[in-house]
């Protein structure tokens, strides 16, 4: 039985990874110019994979680079940042483990690195220091890849995926002033930094009195236009000895207005129910399985709201753009001026709505649907 050709929930592989050829090039061009890039979009709209793809396309073709991509969900810590840091850079400058003991006692000048190596290095390799020197000489740790790259000749990619999770360290302040101010002096290291969460990204990178503010090139991502995801519909349900009518490839873009996890995620339930043709009773039937598996999130999420941002979501659902406006916020309960602006602030802190060419829509399309179901009574397709 073949594979599904559509993948979510994670980094999607190259036959998987559609469009984004403008996007990739300018990456590309960016991290082997020595251009520093941040890129920020809503959750979900292919940031990591993106990332990856273009690193995959360095590795590829400049054999001078170094790249390594750290993903920083789980990192609590400045002291686990800063050890992270250290070791995923020897890793990925060195390819023998002994190299990487070697690095360990070469490349520091006040810090004594305890590094650790088990059976398996590749997945058992571990660099701590003592949490007081790390503090006073923390510099040392962040100028680690431009000491490295000096030292070998090289040049080194660096991509942090999940960067906004370093603004909850306690000393985020003054950590993210000595990053900046180290950062910036290197010559042979690039940073491409992203994460899902786009207000505090933006508040890291676009605000002028931030020390990351013009840090490098500011890459504001895009939705993937539906003429390329048709194609991309169409040839992958071909290729796997399947078919869908473009109409009924644009209806699955549609229904998940171009978002990249949603699209892929439908067209995954449709390519499973379809036998020789997807038509729009299995599209339908797909929405439906897709929306019922996410229906207890979303049932949580309704739980957990006060009663004017619900009403603020009905306002966002029905079109209203005039949230202060007095016949809005009587006709929704939306209460006060003052909790119309904190509620749509919260709202969109917490990734529910999202502002788009100055107008509001939900960050999260299949959960837009389930909520026009249970509150306007509105079918699914609505076709």
């Amino acid at each position: 039985m073949k594979q599904s050709p559509f993948i979510y929930g994670n980094t999607v592989c190259s036959h998987s990874f559609t469009n984004r050829e403008i996007e990739i090039k300018k990456l590309f061009d960016n991290l082997t110019g020595g251009i520093n890039t941040m890129i920020i979009s809503p959750r979900r709209w292919g940031k990591s994979s993106l990332v990856e793809k273009a690193v995959f396309e360095i590795n590829k073709k400049e054999k001078t680079y170094k790249t390594l991509i750290i993903d920083l969900f789980s990192v609590s810590s400045e002291e686990e940042f800063l050890e992270t840091f250290a070791r995923e850079i020897i890793k990925a400058s060195s390819t023998k483990w002994q190299d990487w003991l070697k690095s360990g006692k070469d490349f520091f000048k006040n810090l004594m690195p305890q590094i650790k190596i088990g059976i398996d290095p590749a997945t058992d390799f571990s660099i701590s220091f003592d949490w007081k020197e790390l503090k006073i000489h923390s510099q040392e740790i962040l100028n680690l890849p431009e000491t490295i790259a000096q030292k070998k000749g090289i040049k080194i990619i660096i991509c942090l995926d999940e960067f906004q999770n370093l603004s909850s360290f306690p000393d985020f302040e003054n950590f993210e002033k000595k990053m900046r101010a180290v950062w910036q002096r290197q010559k042979m290291v690039t940073y491409c930094l992203y994460g899902s969460k786009r207000h505090m990204m933006t508040e890291i990178f676009n605000n002028p009195s931030k020390p990351f503010y013009r840090f490098g090139d500011l890459l504001m991502l895009p939705k993937i236009k539906e003429a390329k995801w048709v194609e991309f519909l169409c040839k992958s349900f071909k290729e796997t000895g399947k078919s869908i009518k473009e109409s009924d490839a644009l209806l699955v873009t549609q229904l998940m207005r171009n978002h990249s996890w949603y699209v892929q995620q439908l067209a995954h339930y449709t390519w499973n129910l379809t036998q020789k043709i997807a038509t729009k009773k299995e599209i339908e039937m797909a929405l439906i399985e897709l929306i019922n598996a996410n229906s207890p999130l979303y049932q949580k999420e309704i739980e957990s709201l006060p009663s004017t941002q619900l009403n603020f979501l009905k306002a966002v659902v029905s079109g209203e753009k005039h949230f202060t406006s007095t016949s809005v916020m009587n006709k929704y309960k939306l209460g006060t001026p003052r909790n119309v602006s904190k509620n749509k602030i919260t709202l969109v802190n917490n990734d529910l709505i999202q502002e788009i060419d100055h107008l509001f829509e939900f960050v999260d399309p299949a959960f837009e649907l389930w909520f026009r179901k249970q509150f306007f009574h509105q079918s699914y397709l609505n076709i």
